[in-house]
């Protein structure tokens, strides 16, 4: 048995219509390999689990476990380990104990102009480390195109505004204060 093979297998035993970021939108949870490695006698794979709804997160873990232990349970002395270790969660859950976050990000968006976007975001974020840190953060304007591409990037008109945003955000909390 070769363990490179049997990580394609996994590979594609995953739904590609379903369950993956590419054929999923809004609130829908994914499961997105992200890195295999191996040789012949060892392989790994790295997924990214997200959904919106934390609970939601041990069910998609569950499930491609149980993925991956069918797919292993085919090939004779094969073994597989599997191991999660948390990344990013739903940030909603500390910024609802915190609504000052959201509104005074609000404010200052709104003194400069911007129009307020609120929209769920599928990846992580370092807000959403801080904020399960102890340090509330909410996702802010930095003017990023084409995020996360070959293609991104940002203008320095967008960076300015992001300043002025956040100098406003300063001055709102400043003000609470």
């Amino acid at each position: 048995m070769n363990a490179l093979k049997i990580a394609g297998e996994v590979l594609a035993a995953l739904p590609t219509q379903e369950w993956a970021p590419e054929a999923t939108s809004g609130r829908d949870g994914f499961v997105h390999p992200v890195q295999v490695n191996g040789i012949a006698e060892k392989a790994t794979i790295d997924f990214i689990i997200r959904d919106f709804d934390t609970a939601q997160l041990a069910v998609h873990e569950a499930r491609l476990e149980a993925l991956a232990k069918a797919v292993v349970a085919k090939h004779t002395g094969a073994t597989y380990t599997f191991e999660v270790h948390e990344q990013y969660r739903n940030m909603k859950e500390i910024l609802d104990q915190h609504p000052q976050v959201v509104a005074n990000a609000i404010t200052a968006y709104e003194r400069c102009g911007l129009t307020v976007v609120k929209e769920p975001i599928r990846g992580g974020t370092d807000g959403s480390r801080l904020s399960f840190m102890g340090l509330p953060c909410a996702n802010l304007f930095t003017g990023m195109q084409g995020i996360h591409s070959k293609q991104e990037w940002v203008g320095v008109k967008d960076m300015e505004l992001a300043v002025t945003m956040l100098i406003q955000l300063v001055q709102v909390w400043e003000e609470q204060a």
